[in-house]
C-alpha cells in the first residue's frame, strides 16, 4: 500500500514526500484526524527542503531533481536566506501544535542535521573514510530526520513513550537503508530517473558508501575520489567502481538496515498498524529514484 502511495503522490520534480508519509503512517489511525500530524508532516518536509536548498550551495549543485538548484538560479545570498527561511517556517508551524516536546525533537534534529553536514565536509575527497565514520554521518544527515518524523507521528498521534523509541530506531534504519541506496544511484542510476547527473558524489568529493569500498581495492578510483575525475573520465571510474564489487556490497547493505528497520517494529504490533511502515522499508532499497 505504502509503496503505491508513494508511486501516486511523486510529482515529478517535487520529490518523494517520504518524511511527511512516515509521519503519517507512524501515526495510530485514530489519532490522525487533527491538525498535528499534518503540521508535523509539513514541518518534517520543510525542514528537509532546507537542508536540500543548503547543501546545493556547499556543493555548487547546478541542478536538484531536473531544475536549476536556488543556488544555480539565484545565487549564493538567495538560497542561503531561503535554507534559513524554510527552517524558521518549520518551527512555527509546529509550534501550532502546542507541543513542545515536540519542538524540542525537531529541534534537537536540526542540531545533528548541522553536525552532520559538518562531518560531510571534513571528510570530502578523503578517500580512507571508515565505514563507521560514513555510518555516523548518515546517521546525522539522514537517518536522524528520518527517525524524527517516524517518533513526531507517533506522538502527536498519542503514542507513549516506549512506542516513541521503536519508532526511532525504525525510523533511523530506514534512513540508513534510504542514504545507501541513494548512493548506490549515484553510481548506478540515470539523469532520468535521479534529476542529476551520474556521478554527481564523485564529481563533488563526496564519499559515499561505494565509493570508499571501491576505492580501497583500486588505486585508480581512491585517486579519483581524493582529486576528482575529469568530467570525460567519470563513467569510467564508475564502471570501475561496479568492477570492484562494490555496488553488489552496497546494496546488500542497504537491505541490512531495511531488514533492521523492520525488527524494530516488531515491538509495535498492538500499537499500530505496521504493515504499510514494512513496504516502505522494502521500497526505499528497491527503488530507481
Amino acid at each position: 500500500m505504502a509503496r503505491r502511495v508513494l508511486q501516486r503522490s511523486r510529482p515529478s520534480t517535487g520529490g518523494k514526500r517520504l518524511r511527511p508519509l512516515l509521519v503519517y503512517l507512524c501515526a495510530p489511525e485514530a489519532g490522525r484526524t487533527g491538525d498535528g500530524v499534518l503540521l508535523a508532516g509539513a514541518a518534517v518536509e520543510l525542514i528537509h527542503s532546507a537542508t536540500l536548498v543548503h547543501d546545493d550551495v556547499l556543493d555548487r549543485a547546478q541542478l536538484r531533481r531536473g531544475r536549476p538548484t536556488v543556488w544555480a538560479r539565484d545565487g549564493e545570498l538567495v538560497a542561503t536566506a531561503t535554507g534559513d527561511y524554510l527552517f524558521a517556517r518549520a518551527f512555527t508551524i509546529l509550534a501550532e501544535t502546542g507541543d513542545m516536546a515536540a519542538v524540542s525533537e525537531l529541534a534537537e534534529c536540526t542540531l545533528g542535521l548541522a553536525r552532520g553536514e559538518a562531518m560531510q565536509v571534513e571528510q570530502a575527497r578523503q578517500p580512507g573514510t571508515t565505514l563507521e565514520a560514513y555510518l555516523e554521518r548518515c546517521g546525522l544527515k539522514t537517518g536522524l530526520l528520518f527517525a524524527t518524523a517516524a517518533a513526531l507521528g507517533g506522538r502527536l498521534g498519542g503514542l507513549g513513550e516506549e512506542a516513541l523509541s521503536h519508532l526511532r530506531a525504525y525510523g533511523h534504519a530506514l534512513g540508513l537503508a534510504f542514504q545507501i541506496a541513494d548512493d548506490v544511484l549515484d553510481c548506478a542510476g540515470s539523469i532520468e530517473s535521479t534529476g542529476k547527473p551520474l556521478g554527481t558524489d564523485l564529481l563533488d568529493g563526496t564519499t559515499t558508501y561505494p565509493l570508499l569500498v571501491a576505492a580501497s581495492l583500486d588505486p585508480v578510483v581512491a585517486r579519483a575520489v581524493e582529486l576528482g575525475p575529469e568530467r570525460d573520465h567519470v563513467l569510467e571510474v564508475l564502471a570501475r567502481v561496479a568492477d570492484t564489487g562494490a555496488i553488489a556490497r552496497s546494496r546488500v547493505l542497504a537491505h541490512a538496515y531495511a531488514r533492521q528497520a523492520n525488527e524494530a517494529l516488531d515491538e509495535l504490533e498492538d500499537d499500530l498498524d505496521t504493515q504499510p511502515l514494512r513496504a516502505v522499508a522494502l521500497g526505499v532499497v528497491d527503488r530507481e529514484v
